[in-house]
């Protein structure tokens, strides 16, 4: 009776299962995986966010497939004054902006724009879980190219090349990387654009932790890339720190010809759903404007983690975090004794903290644990404490 796109695993796993085991014991948990800002013990200027939010203009319903015009000006203002890889840093025309609901719902659009039933998308590991179910909805075949860790993280474009068959249609790019915190640097850009304009690839770069910067230096933007037919992703949810909000964008770049092309056809796309709500897109401008705050505030509560975590591993023979470049988590590595989900269970039912293990990102081995830099400062740092116990060394 179903299709076998949906056939997934529906039973908890063996984490889950011991994650509400725990949660019904009334036990403390010291959560090291938060990952929703407005659940964080942030500071939100609830006045101006609900004023927004009460735009008369509302009111009235004015459908617009790409998204209404004072919207996607708010994303081209988001972009003005950031610098490209090419060096570039011209405005965005909101012409090829898109809005959509979410980042989930703009890679649904681009995976049908791009592909056939049964081709392919190439996805770097380690890298988001929620890829394999957007790639089976939209029958894909997910195809991983590695990243690899030497005094920081690389593409590994040989595995990347080998991996390229006349099936694929795109390379997807996550800048900087969840969970390793890794940018793609400006040699790299310019290698998958030479690969994907060579085959008639694309390019999708998910850019929704762009603002997380580790260094003092704003990163590049794939957003002005002219070289291949590129699609860049992001989204009020990291940006703003507005996930509730719901409310994403795609900005089209490349070949004139072929930018054309796709905003057409993706905009008879979007028509088909016209899913964003009419006060979010009334409200983005202000959204945008508002999230030089938040951002601070996250950026601060992340420094402090960080200074934290090292300071607790300095004392830890065992543990080690690799180098990072942005975004929201760090990655231990840690003594690969057995499968990452053990470990994983165990520091849960022994010290009461939970982490992420690293399968959950699709690490090509055992031996490492993501945390998150946004959990509240208090319980990061016992959180912390107790995992350092955990090892001991």
């Amino acid at each position: 009776m179903f299709a076998s796109r949906t056939n997934w695993r529906l039973n908890p796993n063996r984490f889950t299962q011991a994650l509400e085991e725990h949660r019904r014991s009334g036990k403390p948990l010291w959560d090291l995986t938060v990952s929703n800002p407005t659940a964080c013990g942030l500071a939100y200027p609830d006045q101006e966010i609900v004023a927004a939010l009460a735009d008369r203009r509302a009111i009235e319903y004015r459908p617009e497939s790409k998204g209404i015009l004072e919207a996607r000006e708010g994303v081209s203002d988001y972009y003005r004054g950031r610098m490209g890889f090419s060096g570039s840093g011209e405005r965005v025309d909101p012409e090829r902006i898109l809005l959509t609901s979410g980042t989930s719902e703009g890679y649904s659009h681009i995976f049908r724009l791009l592909c056939e039933a049964g081709d392919e998308v190439l996805v770097p590991a380690p890298s988001y879980p929620l890829f394999e179910f957007l790639g089976d909805l939209a029958d894909l075949r997910l195809v991983p190219y590695p990243l690899l860790y030497d005094h920081g993280w690389q593409i590994d474009f040989a595995s990347l090349r080998a991996a390229l068959t006349p099936r694929s249609r795109a390379v997807l790019v996550v800048h900087p990387n969840n969970p390793t915190g890794s940018f793609v640097k400006r040699r790299e850009a310019a290698e998958l654009a030479e690969i994907c304009a060579a085959r008639d690839m694309a390019i999708v770069a998910d850019e929704v932790f762009l603002d997380y910067a580790a260094g003092p230096e704003p990163a590049q933007t794939f957003a002005f890339h002219d070289a291949a037919l590129t699609f860049t992703l992001s989204g009020l949810s990291k940006i703003s720190l507005l996930p509730q909000m719901k409310l994403a964008w795609m900005a089209v770049s490349g070949p004139q010809a072929l930018v054309q092309t796709a905003v057409e056809r993706l905009e008879i796309i979007a028509d088909t759903y016209l899913s964003p709500s009419t006060p979010v897109q009334l409200a983005l401008p202000k959204f945008l404007e508002l999230r030089h705050g938040l951002q601070a505030q996250l950026l601060r509560r992340i420094s402090t983690n960080i200074a934290v975590l090292d300071g607790v591993l300095r004392e830890s023979k065992l543990l080690t975090r690799l180098e990072r470049e942005g975004g929201w988590y760090a990655v231990l590595r840690v003594p690969a004794t057995g499968p990452d989900e053990d470990l994983a269970v165990a520091l849960l039912e022994r010290c009461s903290v939970l982490v992420h293990p690293g399968h959950f990102f699709n690490f090509s081995q055992d031996g490492f644990l993501v945390l998150s830099l946004i959990t509240p400062e208090l319980q990061f740092r016992e959180g912390v404490r107790q995992l350092r116990k955990f090892f001991g060394g």
